[in-house]
């Protein structure tokens, strides 16, 4: 081998797919209700391009209230399971995720919810409150204009 020495030349190429989700509806309202009632929706998590099976998680915003109380008055459940599944042909199931939103007290913000894989990818949602208790779901980092979306309860 040290006689002859070859070259030998090794070309790679590839294509990055990062991970990423979808959501569907891309855009939510929950219904608007009194105070201290709950109000959910219905949301799936289409997850693309994941090389290898994962585990959804989910940061929730907290708030602080004029009186200086933390809150945090959004739940998110997974009734099927928050593992991504590969199938053997690549593609990966579907979650399906329950928001709700329940408080106690008039409340008005634009807050962002986090859904993380267990490499920390992250993948951002928007809450907007709006008046009474309606909530709007941005899945996407958008503006979105909203004119008189609800009537007063």
């Amino acid at each position: 081998v040290n006689d002859n020495p070859l070259q030998y030349m090794l070309t790679l190429s590839g294509t990055l797919r990062l991970p990423k989700i979808g959501f569907h509806p891309p855009f939510l309202m929950l219904m608007p209700v009194p105070l201290d009632v709950e109000t959910e929706a219905v949301v799936t998590i289409i997850p693309q391009d994941f090389i290898r099976p994962s585990r959804i998680r989910v940061k929730l915003p907290e708030f602080e209230l004029p009186d200086g109380t933390r809150t945090c008055p959004l739940s998110v459940q997974f009734p099927e399971g928050q593992d991504i599944v590969l199938s053997s042909d690549g593609t990966s199931n579907e979650l399906t995720c329950h928001i709700s939103f329940r408080s106690s007290k008039p409340m008005s913000f634009l807050r962002e919810m986090l859904f993380i894989d267990e490499e920390d990818n992250r993948y951002c949602s928007h809450f907007w409150l709006l008046e009474q208790q309606t909530i709007v779901f941005l899945p996407y980092i958008r503006t979105w204009h909203c004119t008189a979306l609800i009537k007063k309860l």
